[in-house]
């Protein structure tokens, strides 16, 4: 449905996304995720065709068999919406504030499929009532600061389905919302894509919430990807350094609270920061951070390498490990 083969997006000299190979199909429900900075947002641009007008793109972006790396915006035009959508981050920044939710919503129907308002109005209704808007017909009149977070969130996934696309791609899709509502979107994503038998890429930070809703992750370090395969096997057991870090710097109770002398501990972390895109490494990114790195790892870039079924990392740690 989807293939990514060596995808890049050079602003300038540097690869913000670098050599990304990855092929969803129907169904797949894939996780990303990684610090700020990683390149997990780029990739769903990219996805969607929205990638900044000053990225240069590289390798191969297929969809339904399409090279879509080279397409121009008209190209693109005909699939958003029909074949790939996408939740945004923050709904009040995503919807237009003087137009009533429901007009929003009708917009892509009345464009793509050519419905009469009146058709369009009825789908809205359903598609709200499927994502768990109440009295829908009351809401479809409000305007998004008339809505809670939770609400303008069902909004921006009912616009996402309205033209029953193949891939939903979620970015960040409950950073803004409190713990139990968050909870509810992510579960909401979960029994949409499986009950439509429609792709989700699920771009988050909050590992518990991909570990619910998805079924395979990627790990994204500095625009590469750094490790991926089943998400129980990744979080239970990974093999790369950064997805080790990322795991250990989980908040945890008991690490958060006090030692046995009752000193507060000291939450782990990884030290230092994505590098910039004009300080990038030569090869390994997570080089200067990373806790067992090799004499290699700062001028040898390593390739990413199958260490099981469907489980590959990049990493020169890794026995079958190569380099280029």
């Amino acid at each position: 449905m989807i293939e990514l083969a060596n995808l890049s997006a050079h602003f300038g000299e540097a690869a913000a996304l670098r050599d990304a190979n990855l092929v969803i199909e129907r169904g797949d429900r894939l996780g990303i995720v990684g610090e700020s900075g990683s390149g997990k947002t780029l990739l769903a641009l990219c996805l969607m065709g929205m990638a900044p007008d000053s990225a240069r793109l590289t390798g191969r972006l297929s969809i339904d068999g399409q090279d879509m790396a080279s397409a121009t915006e008209r190209d693109w035009q005909r699939l958003r919406s029909r074949r790939v959508a996408m939740v945004f981050q923050e709904p009040m920044a995503a919807l237009n504030p003087l137009r009533r939710v429901g007009d929003t919503v009708m917009e892509p129907m009345l464009l793509h499929d050519g419905l009469t308002r009146r058709a369009a109005r009825a789908r809205v209704l359903s598609l709200f009532e499927e994502v768990g808007i109440p009295d829908p017909d009351q809401r479809l009149r409000q305007f998004p600061h008339e809505m809670s977070g939770g609400q303008r969130q069902r909004v921006l996934i009912a616009l996402a389905l309205a033209c029953n696309p193949m891939l939903l791609i979620a970015d960040e899709p409950t950073t803004a919302l409190d713990a139990n509502v968050a909870l509810r979107i992510t579960d909401l994503l979960q029994r949409l894509a499986q009950e439509r038998e429609m792709a989700l890429v699920f771009i988050s930070h909050d590992l518990a919430a991909v570990a619910r809703a998805t079924q395979d992750i990627v790990v994204m370090y500095a625009g590469d990807m750094v490790e991926r395969g089943p998400t129980a096997e990744v979080l239970s057991a990974p093999v790369h350094p950064y997805t080790k870090g990322l795991l250990g710097a989980r908040p945890d109770a008991s690490v958060a609270g006090r030692d046995a002398n009752g000193k507060r501990r000291r939450l782990p972390t990884i030290p230092g920061s994505v590098p910039p895109l004009h300080g990038l490494p030569e090869g390994c990114r997570f080089a200067g951070r990373c806790p067992v790195e090799l004499p290699q790892c700062a001028t040898q870039r390593p390739v990413f390498t199958q260490t099981d079924v469907g489980r590959g990392a990049a990493c020169h740690l890794l026995p079958e490990a190569r380099h280029d």
